[in-house]
């Protein structure tokens, strides 16, 4: 029995959006800042790629343009791999684990280009700091590392996370009523197909063991970038707690 891949990239997407409120816009921005630097003909490395929401946008918008796409959850990929079938030529899927040191020795070349989406928040903080410093070695000569993900308020800014917590449920709230997915539905509909089910132990063995880690702040996100050895570093979209952050190499 085959899976209808789009079908669920779609419904991925819809209820990824039930969690991150503006996440059209901030994948624009994204893809706004790779067009004004690099052009259309790159190579982009998509870290914790998923399903392949943001490796398809990034093959939507840049006709010339290679991806990488790496994801450590097998299930996922499978999906990813079937849902951009038809960029068999301009994509690569690579098993692999962003928080480990060997993460991009299958690499052939030095991308021009580093992109990640609610991913990177996954990992430990000093996971964070290595894997920035790996990004950065990697990256070619003026290359650009842009991370879209929520970088959570502390207790410096007590309105501004209130805000954006009650922002949450807001967005949340809204979705559900509209019939979105939540996250264990969305699973529970993708392990209906043999092809996917499959992967459920392996998956369950890879993640049941680690740990939650701590939210981090915008300031400890560009902190880590700087100490990795990025000339420049920025960000080029917020709302609320949710940012693309960015380092130029």
């Amino acid at each position: 029995m085959t899976f209808p891949a789009r079908d669920l990239l779609n419904n991925w997407d819809t209820q990824q959006s039930a969690y991150i409120a503006h996440r059209e816009a901030r994948f624009e921005a994204v893809l706004d800042v790779l067009a004004l630097t690099l052009g259309d003909e790159f190579h982009v490395v998509d870290l914790g790629c998923g399903p392949g929401s943001f490796s398809m946008r990034l093959l939507n918008r840049f006709s010339q343009a290679r991806v990488t796409a790496i994801d450590l959850d097998p299930l996922l990929l499978e999906l990813a791999r079937h849902a951009l079938a038809e960029h068999h030529d301009r994509i690569d899927f690579m098993r692999g684990d962003i928080a480990s040191a060997d993460c991009f020795c299958a690499l052939k070349d030095r991308p021009q280009a580093v992109v990640s989406s609610t991913a990177i928040h996954w990992l430990m903080p000093e996971q964070q700091t290595t894997l920035y410093r790996h990004i950065a070695e990697l990256l070619a000569e003026g290359g650009i590392f842009l991370n879209a993900d929520h970088q959570r308020f502390d207790g410096r800014n007590p309105r501004q996370k209130t805000l954006a917590e009650n922002h949450d449920l807001y967005t949340q709230e809204l979705a559900w009523k509209g019939g979105a997915q939540d996250w264990d539905s969305w699973f529970d509909d993708a392990l209906q197909y043999p092809a996917l089910q499959q992967w459920r132990v392996e998956r369950e063995q890879l993640f049941s063991q680690r740990p939650t880690p701590l939210p981090t702040t915008v300031d400890f996100q560009l902190a880590l970038l700087q100490q990795a050895g990025f000339a420049e570093t920025g960000t080029v979209w917020q709302f609320l707690d949710d940012y693309v952050v960015a380092g130029w190499k």
